[in-house]
């Protein structure tokens, strides 16, 4: 069996158990979903006509049955805390998650980048001093933390930016009314998460650069004359490339679930501040397609970094029958 035949199927398993754990674990929780959507004067044939309606009367095999053939084909049913479709609800949160997370993301990897390739050149200098404090301090302050400090000083004590939600109400007039108003709620969160993950990309970058800067053909390279900014870019960066990809395409999931905290301290209309209200709802279905959702991105990304390392790095081969 060839390499992307056992990674394809590992990765339909993986799946296959997220399924069965998301209709198990929500299932094993306290408390009944019915009683969210509730009024607590309805009788009981009314509670139990609910649950016909959302399917909790059948037996578990078949509710298993349809909850995979839903999930599979992407129709996540119906969510028990709004009323309307989960796909509906997720396809209006998702443009809002993606522009947080896609910015902050990209914004503290260039950065973090940038300042630790910076920090290895200049060893022992107050730069790299820098860089590797302002990574400890990243790592040292809850995410949570940091940004309620963020909104105190930088949206209450001096209003630059909004204190919640992803547009003003009402919304302004405009493309390019809509459009600016859109940035500038967005503006704090993103830079929160950046302040919050550019010093890890730093001391990373750094400890990477260092370690490949010692090595031989480093050394061969400078002894033959070659430019610094040659030797840097096309031998030092080009060897670190298939490491930073990886780690940037494995750490997509983790951003995502970050986006919960995010979301709900800056009271955003996303992705992630759904997924906190279906957990404490007992909103199984929305619950469950946003997890199967995030297990399918971590999936995806493993996947497209085993792709993207054999392309960056030609002396990578993935498949034995290449050899």
């Amino acid at each position: 069996m060839s390499y992307w035949a056992r990674r394809v199927s590992g990765a339909a398993l993986v799946l296959g158990m997220v399924l069965a754990l998301n209709f198990a674990l929500f299932r094993m929780m306290p408390g009944d979903p019915v009683t969210s959507v509730m009024d607590p004067d309805f009788s009981p044939e009314a509670r139990e006509r609910l649950r016909q309606v959302y399917g909790l009367d059948r037996p578990l095999y078949a509710q298993f049955a349809l909850y995979v053939k839903s999930t599979l084909s992407f129709d996540f049913g119906v969510s028990f805390l709004t009323g309307r479709p989960v796909a509906d609800e997720l396809r209006s949160r998702v443009p809002n998650t993606a522009a947080l997370l896609g910015t902050s993301l990209l914004l503290s990897a260039s950065l973090g980048t940038w300042l630790g390739m910076k920090a290895a050149l200049r060893r022992g200098s107050l730069l790299e001093r820098c860089v590797l404090w302002s990574g400890a301090l990243s790592f040292s302050f809850p995410s949570f933390f940091v940004q309620l400090v963020l909104l105190m000083a930088l949206a209450s004590a001096l209003p630059l930016f909004p204190l919640r939600g992803s547009l003003s109400v009402p919304p302004p007039e405009g493309g390019w009314g809509f459009a600016l108003d859109y940035v500038h709620h967005l503006a704090l969160p993103v830079l929160s998460l950046t302040l919050l993950g550019f010093g890890g990309w730093a001391i990373y970058v750094r400890n990477l650069a260092v370690k490949v800067m010692g090595e031989d053909f480093i050394l061969m390279a400078r002894a033959r004359g070659l430019p610094r900014r040659r030797i840097l870019l096309g031998h030092v960066f080009r060897t670190m490339l298939p490491t930073l990809l990886t780690l940037l395409l494995m750490s997509l999931p983790g951003v995502v679930s970050g986006a919960v905290i995010t979301e709900t301290v800056f009271s955003l209309h996303g992705v992630g501040r759904f997924l906190l209200e279906a957990v404490t709802g007992h909103d199984y279905p929305a619950a469950g397609a946003a997890f199967f959702l995030l297990s399918l991105l971590t999936v995806a990304c493993n996947l497209l970094a085993d792709l993207l390392y054999s392309v960056v790095d030609p002396r990578v081969r993935l498949d034995r029958s290449a050899r």
